[in-house]
């Protein structure tokens, strides 16, 4: 009997292969653009799994009004932290992103490489 994947399970297992995709440009890369994209890479696929691991099947987004009983909500809503702090976690990895993207535009014009081997200024 053939078994099909849940939303959650799929959306875990890509995020963390991005993760191990974005890692992988992270490490082995020498272009410091390529660095760049694979940290971009890693940051979404991290918050991907951090989103998959805090979705409940059949529940809504912690809205209370009128029309909800409220003494049932604890059965009927998701827990918003693991939100909250995706939402943050975008906010900064496109901040550090442009951060990075800055400092390679200055190394670029500095040293007219991207290759991170021409970089040996500090090297002992």
């Amino acid at each position: 009997m053939t078994q099909y994947l849940t939303l959650e399970f799929t959306a875990m297992v890509t995020g963390f292969a991005l993760m191990i995709i974005g890692l992988w440009g992270l490490l082995t890369r020498k272009n410091l653009i390529k660095i760049v994209i694979g940290f971009a890479i890693f940051d979404t696929g991290l918050n991907i799994s951090i989103i998959s691991m805090s979705y409940l099947k059949n529940r809504t987004a912690p809205i209370i009004d009128k029309s909800i009983d409220a003494s049932n909500t604890i059965n009927l809503f998701v827990d918003p932290i693991p939100q909250a702090l995706v939402l943050t976690s975008i906010v900064i990895g496109v901040g550090v992103t442009a951060l990075m993207l800055a400092y390679v535009l200055r190394m670029f014009r500095e040293k007219k490489s991207l290759d991170i081997n021409s970089y040996t200024d500090l090297k002992w």
